[in-house]
């Protein structure tokens, strides 16, 4: 039996000295390590031994599987090293002395149109917070005066995940937290709540020139003693009016929304096609910008908030939209396509 130990050991010697590539070794590991391998084998003819002899030549088996499992684990880190060596010596030549590539990347243009409101809003006193992705039905839907099984959850589908909750379909599904983290220096010290939260929204819509699955908004609130619709008039005519740089033309209308009363839709006039119609704007020369109104009082219930002391205005901008009417893109598809070449362009916004 001890010469059958020592054989095996020349035999893996023997093998292991060849191999130059990783299957090779397992297949070697597997031979003799493996459940039906040739040292594994040794242990079955254990059972032909005394007891005397058994533990004798248990303890040498055991050294021999020891010295097989460490050299082969030197061999496959040797083997690591001689293909990152390979990998690097076919590397192609760098010459320090070419010139470098000039030819710089740019920023997206909703982060330039984000970047351009938040800079805005921050001159006026509001605060920039960020907001999860995935929300539950409560921040999304309950604690905007939506509870479960009112129709105005059908006016937007909405991507649920296993565990009951949702990639956030509105900017708005963040109100409710922004409430309950300034409410103590809204009540205490006299502080407004002035807060924007930009962010990524999903809504399983059919995709068009002005329709994606994939968007972006940017929320926000204003809460304080005696706040009035002129309130939000003034600071939305101020916010557009430097986006574009220009004055334009704007006009409010009725519109539902459950969480503010009353509600308004604040549309500018089609910057695309000078109001004329196109696309974009399903050739009304409007486009639909911002959703917004006075904070509904179950909203402000919610956020711990009186609304017999406190009212406030809350607006929806579609990030999205703002920078198609600022770069003039006519698709609201080509802003997810990933085109460089459309990208290019926006370098100087840099």
């Amino acid at each position: 039996m001890d010469e059958q130990i020592v054989q095996l050991r020349a035999q893996f010697e023997e093998k292991l000295a060849a191999v130059t590539a990783v299957a090779e070794l397992e297949e070697i590991r597997v031979g003799f390590l493996g459940k039906n391998g040739s040292v594994t084998g040794l242990m079955k003819e254990m059972g032909k031994l005394s007891p005397e002899e058994k533990k004798a030549f248990g303890q040498k088996v055991n050294e021999l599987k020891n010295f097989c499992t460490e050299k082969i684990s030197e061999k496959q880190s040797e083997l690591a090293r001689l293909e990152m060596e390979r990998e690097i010596n076919s590397m192609p030549e760098f010459d320090v002395a070419m010139p470098a590539e000039t030819k710089r990347g740019s920023y997206h243009p909703i982060t330039l149109v984000q970047r351009k409101c938040e800079n805005i809003f921050r001159s006026m006193g509001f605060a920039v917070e960020d907001y999860s992705e995935v929300v539950t039905d409560y921040e999304c839907f309950e604690a905007l005066n939506i509870p479960k099984f009112h129709p105005a959850r059908d006016m937007q589908d909405t991507y649920y995940l296993e565990n009951g909750q949702l990639l956030k379909s509105h900017t708005s599904a963040a109100q409710n937290a922004i409430y309950k983290k300034y409410r103590d220096a809204l009540i205490n010290e006299g502080k407004p709540i002035r807060a924007i939260f930009p962010g990524r929204c999903f809504r399983n819509e059919s995709t068009d020139a002005c329709h994606e699955n994939t968007f972006f908004q940017m929320e926000g609130v204003m809460v304080d003693k005696n706040i009035s619709i002129s309130n939000l008039i003034f600071f939305m005519k101020t916010m557009l009016s430097e986006v574009f740089e220009k004055d334009i033309k704007v006009r409010l209308r009725p519109g539902f929304f459950p969480f503010v009363e009353p509600g308004f839709e604040l549309d500018i006039s089609c910057l695309i096609c000078g109001g004329d119609g196109c696309p974009s704007c399903k050739h009304s020369g409007w486009l639909e910008l911002c959703p917004c109104g006075m904070i509904h009082p179950n909203v402000l219930i919610e956020g711990g908030i009186d609304p017999e002391e406190y009212t406030g205005f809350a607006f929806g901008l579609g990030l999205t939209r703002l920078a198609m009417m600022k770069y003039g893109i006519k698709d609201i598809r080509d802003l997810n396509g990933a085109d460089l070449v459309n990208l290019d362009q926006f370098t100087d916004d840099k």
